[in-house]
């Protein structure tokens, strides 16, 4: 392992916006009131990498409280710190499998999801692993309030597909599909803000796909 890897470990466990692990458990059902200490809603970020777009969402939505979920301690680093350094107070970062996720969250107490840039998972043998299988769905599904949405932004176009099928398969209901986001009318200042992986994509002209959706 680097050295700046190293660094990063290191400094994260000093960061008061980052729980790790069973650190978070204590506060399921409660997050607004025992960690952020107010009354917002909470939306989460899956697998959010470097965490842009849970620290740009608490940018445009101060009245509402993000937390990113990764397992890698290495990528949270970076919106964790970016979020101290700007005076972003309205964000999280939860170290935690995702797989895990029912046992940090109470039912109802999520407002809305978001699945940037997942990885795709794309082989048959893991479909299970995909972010979208029936597998996650079936743990969102207690944790969003009535009404709340998921989002979905991949460059993948399987995924994309897949996730279509699975909503219209469930009976979930579709808000917005678009298979080429920054070409449609739906790529306003939230859907436009860019992960460091869609600003990679989007230097090689790779189509943005979205999807919103939603349980009822």
């Amino acid at each position: 392992m680097g050295k700046d890897k190293l660094r990063r470990f290191a400094e994260v466990n000093t960061f008061s916006n980052v729980l790790q692990l069973d650190a978070g458990k204590p506060f399921k059902g409660q997050w607004s009131t025992g960690h952020f200490k107010n009354n917002n809603p909470v939306v989460l970020e899956l697998a959010c990498g470097k965490g842009e777009y849970t620290v740009n969402l608490a940018r445009l939505f101060p009245a509402k409280n993000f937390i990113g979920i990764d397992y890698k301690g290495n990528r949270i680093w970076r919106g964790a710190k970016t979020a101290l350094e700007d005076g972003v107070p309205n964000v999280a970062f939860l170290r935690i499998q995702i797989e895990t996720i029912l046992d940090y969250f109470g039912e109802g107490e999520i407002d809305e999801i978001w699945i940037t840039f997942p990885d795709p998972q794309l082989q048959v043998s893991r479909e299970k692993k995909r972010l979208t299988s029936s597998r996650f769905l079936d743990k969102y599904k207690p944790l969003l309030k009535p009404g709340g949405f998921i989002n979905l932004k991949t460059d993948n176009d399987g995924l994309h597909a897949y996730t279509t099928e699975k909503i219209a398969d469930t009976g979930m209901k579709l808000h917005i599909k678009t298979e080429d986001l920054y070409h449609s009318d739906f790529a306003d200042e939230v859907l436009s803000i860019k992960t460091y992986y869609e600003k990679k994509y989007l230097k090689h002209d790779k189509n943005i796909n979205y999807l919103k959706f939603s349980f009822e």
